[in-house]
């Protein structure tokens, strides 16, 4: 490219966006968009937010989602080892979980590459670990190649309780039979899940204090790719840190995040304890530049760096990069979907404590919880299937995880009715999650569940949902929504308004070319009192809006 993300030219941002705008709209062909799109309208929050694209007040800046920024392709790694050399058999009957492990380790051990699985059914009586970095298990297709999971994670680790009290199964939130984890991170949560010390699960132990500082960072505005920090000798370009950001006793930064205002200011946050636990705030981000005390990053600041807030680069846990999972389905034994939140754990990909990272083309089925974000970051799912008996959680999204994209993703309509006594969410987001997408999406069933925690600046954009499904969430955890949620080009194809229609709900946010919708079953109240300043546009409209896909076209600038 030549230059850094920070020198990026506003006439030249702006000037592609207003031809993506005009061509979307007008459906005359430009350099940048093909004469075959059909026509629409322009809502003005899109020729407000080409102004001000990267601190607009309703609409998050997400176009550096994903996979090393949202790389439009994922890399293809050599094949360096194939399963069935390590003793795996595609008959469907013989345990082929510790031959593909072995294949995995040995592909950890030779730099990366690529874990080839042939065509064929493979039983799996284990968990599959994916703990090295640059290593990719790849199928022949999710159509040809199937790993068949006949255990539960309750059965091969142990019991996982809540750490906030109570009976809850964590593995209804947490923990995949593909799990993809630093090697030292998953032995020390195992170890504790074992030892029954429920642990802390993201980016610093088990107990949220395997860190040390790099360095403090002077004050800087929501939106800056570049900061100054008292000491930049600990830093280099290409480093993967933590920005750090802790709250204050007035809450600030949590009404910082809820967009500011007289309806933060006014919220109880003291007795909200769930979500105070998840603070502080912790932003993984990778490290572009560094020139004096000036430290550019790949991405542009979430929030404010104030004072306050005890602004600082830290250290992190190891992370996961460079690993991923493509070509296969996952499927369960088949056994009934358990009641509400006593989940066994027949889950589907987790990735935790993992950045730059991906899933392509895969599918799981017959699963209690489909795809899984538990502290991790920069990750993409694309092709992405839930299929099946019915899940919990089709995809979650948890525990501060952000920057996250999960395009062409879909959720099938169950093949049995849900049990007595069960749950079903959708695409969950919650802890402070924030700048995550959701693009090109078949929902069947679910909803755009958020598990409170106040998660931000997340975007769901061009998705076709059954809204059908139920959010959660502890009065505990606290709000519903932060500020910057949007959704864009929405079509609710059983006229339900609730967790669609979100400007009575989430503060400084926008709902964007929506079909019509009325409330009925699940109602909320907003969580902040007084005008939320949130944005609808485009209302009682379908397909209408232009552009069509939002991180499409932030993208395109």
């Amino acid at each position: 490219m030549g230059m850094t993300h920070g020198d990026i030219s506003r006439r030249g941002l702006l000037g592609g966006a207003v031809a993506v705008a005009a061509a979307t709209a007008t459906g005359i062909a430009t350099p940048t968009a093909a004469s075959a799109r059909p026509r629409g309208e322009v809502p003005p929050l899109w020729r407000e937010f080409v102004h001000t694209p990267f601190t607009h007040p309703q609409i998050p800046y997400v176009g550096r989602a994903g996979y090393r920024g949202g790389a439009a392709r994922l890399p293809r790694r050599p094949v360096v080892a194939d399963v069935t050399a390590y003793g795996a058999v595609a008959d469907g009957t013989t345990d082929s979980a510790p031959a593909i492990n072995r294949a995995i380790a040995a592909a950890g051990r030779a730099g990366g590459g690529t874990v080839l699985v042939p065509p064929g059914t493979f039983r799996i009586d284990g968990l599959i670990r994916i703990g090295y970095d640059d290593v990719v298990l790849r199928g022949a297709g999710s159509d040809r190649t199937t790993l068949y999971a006949t255990k539960n994670l309750t059965e091969l680790i142990g019991v996982y309780g809540s750490r906030y009290g109570g009976d809850k199964s964590a593995w209804s939130w947490a923990g995949g039979l593909i799990w993809l984890a630093p090697t030292a991170r998953w032995d020390s949560l195992v170890a504790a899940v074992r030892a029954r010390t429920w642990p802390f699960e993201g980016w610093t132990g088990n107990k949220r204090d395997e860190w040390e500082t790099l360095t403090t960072v002077s004050p800087a505005e929501q939106g800056s790719w570049t900061v100054t920090v008292a000491d930049a000798r600990r830093l280099r370009a290409g480093q993967l840190v933590l920005l750090r950001l802790a709250d204050d006793a007035g809450h600030t930064l949590l009404q910082h995040m809820a967009g500011g205002g007289p309806g933060p200011e006014a919220y109880s946050w003291d007795d909200k304890t769930k979500l105070t636990s998840y603070v502080p705030y912790e932003w993984p981000v990778r490290i572009a530049r560094v020139a004096g005390r000036k430290v550019t990053f790949e991405r542009p600041l979430p929030l404010d760096v104030r004072p306050e807030w005890d602004p600082r680069l830290t250290t992190h846990v190891r992370a996961l990069t460079g690993a991923g999972v493509e070509g296969l389905t996952l499927q369960a034994i088949e056994t009934p979907q358990s009641p509400h939140l006593l989940d066994k754990g027949y889950n589907g990909v987790v990735f935790q404590c993992a950045y730059d990272c991906w899933a392509d083309d895969v599918v799981v089925r017959h699963v209690d919880n489909g795809f899984g974000l538990v502290a991790a970051s920069s990750c993409t799912l694309r092709r992405t299937r839930v299929a099946g008996r019915g899940s919990h959680h089709p995809y979650f999204c948890r525990e501060g995880s952000h920057d996250n994209l999960i395009e062409d993703f879909t959720i099938e309509r169950r093949t049995v009715p849900a049990p007595a006594n069960t749950q079903l969410h959708g695409i969950n987001v919650e802890g402070l999650s924030s700048y995550n997408v959701w693009s090109r999406g078949e929902m069947r069933m679910g909803t755009f569940d958020s598990h409170r925690g106040l998660p931000f600046a997340n975007v769901r954009t061009d998705i076709t949902v059954e809204n059908n499904g139920r959010h959660g969430g502890d009065a505990s955890a606290g709000p519903l929504f932060g500020a910057r949620f949007t959704h864009w080009n929405i079509r609710v194809t059983n006229g339900r308004a609730g967790l669609m229609k979100i400007n009575g709900l989430a503060p400084r946010s926008a709902t964007v070319g929506l079909n019509e919708v009325t409330e009925f079953d699940q109602i909320d109240v907003p969580d902040f009192t007084g005008d939320l300043h949130s944005r609808l546009e485009l209302y009682r409209t379908t397909d209408v809006v232009r552009p069509r896909n939002l991180y499409e076209a932030q993208r395109e600038l």
